[in-house]
């Protein structure tokens, strides 16, 4: 069975414990160079063995304020692990700072504990076997794993279950806000990551359209966690060829970070190779990590839609993409992008962060209707994984350059946070 329904009724059934065990935290949070605003952060810490199932940790500002730490075991797939001496437990605590000025500093105490009540809000997945599974943050749905199986009976099937994809919903969870099967340009959809020209062993294929027996498919959940902090899973994606044999192997993660005003999601992946020296190429329209809006927008509002680029806010009707022969500068390594798009009579905006340590040239695309990202070629290998992490922010209204800057520097250059 799914670990997300283990995960599910663990939170429902969180009582106060009976250990009266406790051990104190002291943690100096530095903002650095920024100012910072709903900023996640995280910080490795040893607790003791007998509290190896905490999961809560209210920490306490000077100023007599109240936020909320959560314990994982991982920091995720992106960073290191840690270890602790005999008799501890080695654990990363996450927690989101409301507010601090570039320069200053905050102190947290608390103590971690197994005698804590769930808070109010707090993460839950949901899983519909076999078919997708839901991440809520309280009773607002946020995210939307869809991982039904590759179902050839019919054209129309198989088109729908060729490559397992996320939805977002929009941020005050009432609809998706994402693309599905079928519209517009029906291999693009929601919150994915694929590459349309692969190259192997004398083979080719394409995992983003998938059309000559190629596929992506959903093999299990490696870990899902939740909590007041953040709800994350990381899933095992095997990439499929023409000959339905498999030629890479993926750990795809997820993490929605609690946070006011917007949906905070951050993706991570891990490729390896199965088979030897694989190419990975694309075009900017069909490769790399990818964002669709909803046919919505394709379907009413295309004309409304702009983007937002580090060199200012263009207009709509005019697109940027990268193109091989002029290679315009404009086009690669940016740090950031951001598309502001309407759905009904609401504006959105989505930015794509991007870190200096994921694969260059970064070639970046544009759509109006609302399906941008970038892509890059890599040389992929049995002892030469791919590993990417970026993040992305939807919140309604629209955004300045400097504010999505802001976002851009929580990403790449985090506060720091030591354990006194």
């Amino acid at each position: 069975m799914s670990r997300l329904l283990c995960v599910a009724a663990a939170l429902a059934l969180v009582q106060p414990a009976l250990s009266q065990d406790s051990h104190p935290l002291t943690i100096m949070v530095s903002a650095g160079r920024h100012n910072r605003k709903q900023t996640p952060v995280k910080v490795a810490v040893k607790i003791p063995q007998s509290l190896r199932g905490a999961l809560i940790v209210p920490l306490n500002t000077e100023n007599g304020q109240t936020i909320y730490g959560q314990l994982s075991t991982s920091g995720g797939i992106a960073t290191e692990r840690h270890e602790a001496p005999r008799g501890s437990v080695a654990r990363f605590l996450y927690f989101v700072v409301p507010e601090l000025d570039a320069g200053k500093s905050v102190r947290l105490t608390g103590s971690v504990t197994l005698d804590i009540q769930m808070p109010p809000a707090v993460f839950v997945w949901k899983d519909s076997a076999g078919q997708f599974a839901e991440l809520a943050y309280g009773k607002r749905p946020v995210l939307k794993y869809m991982y039904a199986a590759l179902d050839e009976t019919t054209p129309e099937s198989r088109a729908a279950t060729y490559k397992p994809y996320h939805h977002i919903y929009d941020p005050q969870g009432k609809f998706l806000i994402t693309k599905g099967p079928g519209g517009l340009f029906p291999h693009h959809r929601g919150l994915f990551f694929g590459f349309n020209r692969i190259s192997y062993g004398g083979k080719t294929a394409d995992t983003w359209h998938c059309n000559n027996g190629e596929c992506q498919s959903h093999e299990e959940f490696v870990t899902a966690e939740a909590g007041p902090v953040f709800g994350r899973h990381v899933v095992q994606i095997d990439w499929h060829g023409k000959d339905k044999s498999v030629f890479a192997r993926e750990r795809r993660e997820m993490t929605v970070y609690a946070s006011s005003g917007g949906n905070l999601i951050e993706f991570a992946s891990h490729l390896e190779s199965t088979v030897g020296p694989v190419k990975l190429d694309g075009d900017p329209q069909h490769a790399g990590f990818q964002f669709r809006a909803t046919q919505a927008v394709p379907d009413k509002t295309a004309s409304l839609t702009y983007y937002v680029r580090p060199d200012g806010k263009g207009e709509p009707g005019k697109f940027r993409n990268w193109d091989a022969k002029t290679r315009d500068p404009k086009t690669v390594n940016l740090p950031w992008h951001a598309l502001s798009f309407v759905v009904g009579d609401q504006r959105y905006t989505c930015c794509y962060l991007d870190r200096p340590q994921n694969p260059k040239e970064a070639r970046f695309s544009e759509r109006d209707y609302g399906r941008f990202g970038s892509y890059f070629e890599y040389e992929l290998d049995k002892d030469k994984p791919l590993d990417v992490n970026y993040r992305i922010w939807l919140q309604e209204g629209e955004l300045s350059g400097d504010e999505i800057q802001r976002l851009e520097d929580d990403f790449v250059e985090p506060p720091t946070a030591m354990v006194n």
